[in-house]
């Protein structure tokens, strides 16, 4: 009897292991529905079965007075829903402004700012705010002409900082300035605190190369590389689906159920 509940027990153990699923980390990035009314995108999440939110100013304000913020955190508590980050948020080279970014978060629970700052001197006081309130900050990335489009650029402002400073990575992105998600992922070395879960095509003009969103997966993104990295890494942060389509934003219902099918379909960690 005790050899089988053994068997039993390393059996589990085993099916736990290979269980490990992306689709269990699914967030969405509300950018994505931008269209809709903060209401309408507790609605949205619920009947698509996401529970994590990264929320844009839209829809929660970090500017609001905290009669509103605690409305909404408890609208969301109500839902089972929570906003495990915000962003992308706007930064000043004023400390104490930023501070209202913080206090913020903490109210919401909000373990994790998104920020794109337009001064790489920001970085100083965010770290300081990140110390203080024990609150990690990461970098997203825009296309290769932004500030932050290039990853080197990225693990130069990260990696010498407080453990709390990281990247959020926009995997659509990176694909578009003609970067490996997978291999741009593991040079962060466990920095990456968050993904935008998004897919880009690219096409050639006589100008400047053009790109346009596409379904997830329909891409030029690497996401069989990038998936077995998250696993391999033991990635425990979010995918968060967003597209900068405003023709995919007008039907998120489509986006997002073909977004989550694809990571139901290919997130699974390999049996070994």
């Amino acid at each position: 009897m005790k050899k089988l509940v053994s068997l039993a027990v390393v059996a589990a153990l085993a099916l736990s292991t290979q269980a490990a699923d992306l689709v269990d980390q699914l967030a969405i990035q509300t950018w994505t529905l931008r269209n809709l009314k903060f209401e309408q995108v507790v609605e949205f999440a619920k009947k698509h079965g996401i529970k994590d939110l990264q929320v844009i100013g839209n829809h929660i304000d970090p500017n609001a007075s905290q009669e509103e913020w605690a409305k909404k955190k408890a609208v969301l508590d109500a839902a089972g829903l929570r906003a495990y980050t915000f962003g992308v948020a706007g930064t000043s080279m004023e400390k104490e402004k930023n501070r209202r970014l913080f206090d913020f978060a903490k109210f919401m629970g909000i373990q994790l700012i998104i920020v794109e700052p337009g001064d790489f001197r920001i970085w100083d006081n965010l770290e300081e705010l990140a110390k203080e309130y024990d609150i990690k900050v990461a970098v997203h990335n825009h296309g290769i002409t932004s500030l932050y489009g290039n990853p080197a650029v990225v693990r130069q402002v990260v990696m010498h900082r407080d453990p709390r400073i990281g990247v959020c990575m926009d995997i659509g992105w990176i694909t578009s300035a003609g970067f490996d998600a997978a291999k741009v992922y593991k040079e962060y070395q466990g920095r990456v605190f968050d993904l935008h879960l998004k897919d880009k095509r690219i096409e050639k003009t006589q100008g400047a190369d053009v790109y346009f969103d596409t379904h997830i997966g329909e891409g030029r993104g690497n996401f069989k590389g990038l998936f077995e990295e998250l696993h391999k890494s033991g990635y425990k942060g979010r995918l968060a689906i967003e597209t900068d389509s405003g023709d995919f934003a007008k039907n998120p219902d489509e986006f997002v159920s073909k977004a989550k099918a694809f990571v139901e379909a290919n997130g699974k960690a390999a049996a070994h």
